[in-house]
């Protein structure tokens, strides 16, 4: 541990009190930053040019998961939600789902009302990927959570199951391995990635959050990748960002003033890291601190950049929103 970087954060870019901030996107035409509110069933927008500002919060009536940019469309983006994937329109918030994540016999049995999208990504292909699990709102999260991929023609395929709480969803530089966590368990796995195909095999133990014996869980939330393929991952329940290399050392970490962290993105050489409302017990060294900025947004130089950022590409007519 002596030998890896540190990073302190002692203070929040924007004080917020998102109950699960989530999904932090570079909107790179904008030069903004977007993200979700998954409980409060909110987007946010930050003009970076501006600063904090300028942050302004739309309104749903749904649970975003995960938002993507779309090929050649600079004023709408796709986004896995509590239903399906749809699409929204980033100026008046507009909204249409464009393909419905459960069959019919699925909708029957009430399936679509306790699950939710909770995590994914869009590969170098063009086709949006988004983990599917049980909405903690209603139904406690258990086994039964998949990884679903939405292609350009907006067929829709399943391709990991008997996950819990699936979490990142990102791929490396040559894009022929896919990271994916499932919190419960403190492990990422890797997956060998065909492009061309879009299949998944070999799926292995890439990196294990080992059990530190401090009060609450630890546990890998999402994830982002640096240009030299080093991961970078949240560790919610310890108020940490880890940066691994490709080969599952631990290089650097991130320390952050409240627990409960979500997710990372790169903005040029900086990280942007969301959180959620702390509910971690009343103990450990900070948890006052922790839970008066816990929902924040935090930003961090970290002196690299982040891999390309891909865009869904449809091959059909996407409806007007």
């Amino acid at each position: 541990m002596a030998d890896i970087k540190v990073y302190q954060v002692d203070e929040p870019y924007l004080k917020l009190n998102c109950s699960l901030g989530e999904a932090p996107h570079w909107e790179e035409k904008h030069n903004s930053l977007r993200f979700v509110d998954l409980i409060k069933r909110q987007v946010h927008y930050i003009d970076l040019e501006k600063g904090p500002d300028s942050h302004r919060v739309q309104q749903l009536v749904f649970s975003i998961g995960i938002t993507g940019d779309i090929d050649g469309d600079d004023e709408r983006f796709v986004f896995a939600g509590k239903h399906g994937y749809g699409i929204v329109n980033r100026i008046t918030g507009d909204w249409k789902y464009i393909k419905l994540a459960w069959s019919d016999e699925d909708f029957n049995s009430g399936k679509d009302q306790w699950f939710r999208a909770n995590d994914g990504g869009i590969d170098s292909e063009g086709r949006f990927w988004a983990s599917w699990m049980n909405d903690q709102l209603i139904k406690r999260p258990s086994a039964e959570a998949v990884l679903m991929r939405l292609d350009p023609d907006l067929s829709l395929s399943t391709h990991v199951t008997d996950l819990t709480i699936p979490n990142g969803t990102r791929w490396s530089p040559s894009n022929t391995t896919l990271y994916l966590a499932d919190s419960p368990t403190g492990l990422i796995s890797q997956h060998d990635f065909d492009a061309k195909t879009g299949g998944l095999s070999n799926e292995r133990p890439f990196y294990k959050i080992e059990d530190d014996s401090l009060p609450g869980d630890a546990v890998p939330d999402g994830h982002c990748i640096d240009v030299d393929g080093n991961v970078w991952t949240a560790v919610h329940g310890r108020g940490k960002v880890l940066q691994i290399s490709p080969e599952g050392k631990l290089l650097a970490e991130i320390r952050l003033p409240t627990r409960c962290v979500t997710c990372p993105v790169f903005v040029g050489d900086n990280l942007f890291i969301t959180s959620m409302k702390d509910e971690s017990p009343d103990e450990g060294e900070g948890w006052q601190r922790s839970k008066e900025l816990a929902g924040s947004l935090f930003k961090v130089h970290v002196g690299t950049t982040g891999i390309k950022s891909y865009k869904f590409k449809p091959t059909v007519e996407l409806p007007k929103v």
